[in-house]
């Protein structure tokens, strides 16, 4: 195995400059620490993470502590997530340390996990309203990430999408084909996206179609059986007149929306059109649906290269100003969506 004395003689450098450059200290130039870095690979130099602590203060260890459900599952996007985070962070020589957290305090096992002095760093998730977390690790100088954003403006490092856009990109194509009456089956509402989603789809039904009245309007976990029990109330008419589309936070939501419409002899989309948010999960493929799915698409994994880049900036002292990153999801249209059934382009009654 290299040693840091190899490379300094391939390069022509001192060890001081190669341990310096490798350990991101912010006096070697970008040129140095490039040609070290890709010594380092074709020597095959791995640090001794004991010396590399001593030498730098950091142990090559992030921290992400996860939030279970009561009923100890995990929704299919966490498995994804963690496993491309997991693949981005080593490739920048980063450890990933999970931790479950089932406590009332969401700060709590940060306090934890801090006080044992083991983490450089954490990857946050799953942000909530007012959410303390961010605010407490920038009261202890922790430098961390976040997937997604508590709220508007916020000062910290975070790589998301524009979740009001989602519903007002999907509302404007369902307006465009005539309809007024559009339902929304958003995300459980505990979590900040939903909150943004229902903005957006209410300010853009406001602009395009109406206002919508708050039965119109539902959340719950992101799985097929929410999607089922919902669209079956709405579809059957037993809560007033039906909608003509509905938009689905998930595409497994949507799978039990269209099995909803199937059980009640509905067509998709000649009497009622459906759309989903599509985060690629494993194994579900929005083309294959029958009919094949209407999303707006923006694959979870594809955020975890960005989140592993901005820790690793962080840590090497980037001021979370220059790691703020909000991205907006595309369009696919497929057979899922039509133009409203005739003499049904009548906007919700608001009592």
């Amino acid at each position: 195995m290299a040693t840091l004395k190899d490379i300094s003689v391939e390069l022509g450098l001192s060890v001081a400059t190669v341990s310096r450059a490798l350990n991101g200290f912010p006096e070697v130039g970008a040129r140095t620490r490039t040609r070290v870095q890709e010594a380092a690979a074709r020597l095959g130099y791995r640090p001794n993470r004991s010396a590399q602590r001593l030498a730098t203060g950091r142990s090559g260890v992030v921290g992400m502590i996860v939030k279970l459900r009561a009923d100890m599952s995990a929704d299919q996007t966490f498995f994804d997530v963690i496993t491309s985070l997991t693949a981005e962070l080593a490739a920048r020589d980063l450890d990933l340390v999970l931790s479950v957290d089932q406590g009332d305090d969401p700060v709590a096992p940060y306090k934890r996990m801090l006080e044992r002095d083991l983490l450089d760093g954490f990857v946050l998730n799953a942000p909530v309203p007012n959410d303390p977390r961010p605010g407490f690790l920038m009261s202890r100088d922790v430098p961390f990430v976040m997937h997604g954003q508590a709220h508007d403006a916020p000062d910290y490092a975070f790589f998301g999408i524009d979740n009001a856009a989602v519903s007002a990109d999907a509302v404007e194509l369902l307006t465009t084909l005539g309809h007024r009456r559009i339902a929304l089956i958003n995300g459980e509402a505990r979590f900040a996206f939903a909150a943004e989603r229902e903005a957006g789809f209410r300010a853009a039904m406001a602009a395009g179609a109406g206002a919508v009245p708050d039965s119109a309007v539902a959340d719950g976990p992101p799985t097929e059986n929410t999607g089922y029990t919902l669209a079956l109330s709405w579809l059957s008419g037993r809560t007033g007149p039906r909608p003509t589309a509905i938009l689905c936070a998930t595409t497994p939501v949507a799978a039990g929306v269209l099995r909803a419409a199937r059980d009640l002899g509905l067509s998709v989309p000649g009497d009622l059109s459906v759309m989903a948010h599509d985060d690629a999960l494993p194994n579900i493929r929005p083309a294959h649906f029958n009919p094949a799915l209407t999303v707006t698409h923006a694959p979870l994994r594809e955020a975890c290269a960005p989140l592993a880049q901005m820790l690793v900036d962080h840590l090497n002292g980037a001021p979370p100003a220059r790691l703020q990153t909000v991205i907006r999801a595309g369009l696919i249209v497929r057979a899922s969506t039509g133009p409203v059934p005739k003499g049904e382009d009548i906007p919700w009654q608001i009592p």
